[in-house]
């Protein structure tokens, strides 16, 4: 059952961020630290897929659902670039260049273009940062594990040395390792969100740090300000203490979300947004760069004011909703879903259904007073007990009846041929069954039920 809770702040930051790169507000960057929830929220996410299956299949998985709308995006967008000339560009920020193109498949680095799209690989960065979080999951929840709480300052204290030392890195690197060291701390305390840490946290210790790390962010962005004053996405210090200070307030809260079921409307966006999350960021920026030309062509495109903005924002968001519909697809089959068209029902995050399982027939049941060796098997432990269990007691023992013979007191009954899964030798009780193991007086079998593995969200 999903965290509804979750889903509408990762709703909200969605939305935010469309909002943001529409009109570039500064003070949306502290309302909503929107990058930061979105990194916590993958975070726990991942840790809770790192809690049931080994961290390769984890990655695996994460990345199987992160990469096909990329791949989508750029056969896209990259046969565009060339035609309006991208290779012919001289001086821009991402000269045209064969080997970079692989950043498009696997975005160990910014995914390139040229800079008449620019529109359609900025927010990319968001892509390159997720992958190498999910790519370092498995040693970061392993660290957390091991020391807690201060995994998530571990990020925070990178910074400091960073700005210490002056250390750079090529850019590629650099520009991984700064997200890392802004970042870091949300995806961690997304692990803490997860095993229940957060929760467990004191009010009294959980706000005051809260509101400490916060104030020091304010603190830092007045001395530092950037190209935009009061924007956080221009210093990345302030970005990440502001970041994990809203992290922690909102993740340790968990409201009743009853209420959500009931607008209809809402909840079906939140759906809806949450469903098609990588498809959403991936398509708002080409959309709103559409904007313009779609105002211009309808004669719109002098309107002033709230207005205007109103306009602006209402086109945005239909040029982006048009996307979901024609490339939303590809988040399900990522998914290994069936393709949705309008996903915002209670099928949106359904997997696919598994191909049924093939019953194999159950061992014969033992007929004689000699136990057939081949149902005793590994296999056979684990299945349901033939028809016929359990056979009629030998009346009578001989001690000449060999391995067959009955057990003394106080003596292990073991059957002869392969062991049996998933149970241990017991003390036999008066006349046992025939290989059969009995568990000793008032002692249960120690045994642990099998996990059900499911996949990640």
């Amino acid at each position: 059952m999903r965290n509804r809770y979750l889903d509408l702040l990762r709703a909200a930051a969605i939305v935010r961020v469309i909002v943001y790169h529409l009109f570039g507000w500064p003070w949306l960057s502290i309302a909503l630290p929107a990058m930061g929830i979105m990194f916590a929220l993958a975070g726990s996410l991942t840790a809770a897929s790192l809690e049931k299956r080994d961290g390769h299949r984890v990655v695996f998985s994460r990345l199987r659902r992160l990469l096909p709308p990329l791949w989508l995006l750029g056969l896209l967008a990259v046969p565009v670039m060339l035609v309006i000339g991208w290779q012919h560009e001289s001086g821009g920020q991402h000269p045209f260049g064969i080997p970079r193109l692989l950043f498009w498949i696997f975005p160990a680095g910014d995914p390139p273009g040229s800079d008449a799209a620019v529109d359609a690989w900025e927010p990319l960065w968001y892509v390159r940062a997720y992958l190498w979080f999910i790519l370092l999951s498995p040693f970061l929840y392993a660290l957390y594990s091991k020391i807690g709480w201060a995994a998530v300052a571990l990020p925070l204290a990178l910074i400091v040395v960073l700005d210490r030392t002056g250390l750079t890195l090529p850019d590629t690197a650099d520009a991984a390792l700064w997200d890392f060291v802004t970042f870091g701390a949300c995806w961690i305390a997304g692990f803490a969100h997860r095993d229940g840490r957060l929760r467990r946290l004191p009010v009294w210790v959980a706000y005051p740090i809260a509101v400490a790390l916060g104030a020091t962010a304010m603190y830092y962005l007045n001395g530092h300000q950037g190209d935009d004053p009061w924007d956080l996405n221009d210093v990345s210090e302030a970005q990440a203490l502001w970041s994990i200070a809203f992290v922690l307030i909102v993740l340790r809260w968990q409201p009743s979300m009853r209420w959500l079921a009931r607008v209809r409307p809402l909840d079906k966006l939140v759906t809806l947004l949450n469903a098609r999350a990588v498809t959403v960021y991936l398509w708002h920026n080409i959309a709103i760069d559409a904007v313009w030309p779609v105002l211009t062509f309808v004669a719109l495109d002098d309107l002033d004011g709230k207005l205007g903005a109103g306009v602006d924002l209402a086109v945005a968001l239909v040029l982006t909703l048009v996307a979901v519909l024609l490339f939303g697809w590809a988040e399900d089959l990522a998914a290994r879903r069936s393709p949705q068209l309008w996903p915002t029902g209670p099928r949106a995050f359904e997997a696919e259904t598994p191909p049924p399982v093939v019953e194999r027939p159950e061992p014969p049941a033992i007929a004689t007073g000699r136990p057939d060796v081949r149902a005793y098997g590994a296999a056979a432990a684990m299945s349901p007990r033939p028809g016929g269990w359990p056979p009629a007691p030998r009346a009578g023992y001989d001690p000449s009846e060999g391995r067959h013979a009955a057990p003394e007191s106080n003596e292990y009954e073991v059957t002869w041929g392969l062991p049996v899964a998933g149970r241990r030798a017991a003390w036999s009780e008066p006349q046992p069954l025939i290989g059969e193991v009995v568990d000793p007086p008032g002692d249960a079998p120690d045994r642990q039920p099998p996990r059900l593995h499911r996949p990640g969200q």
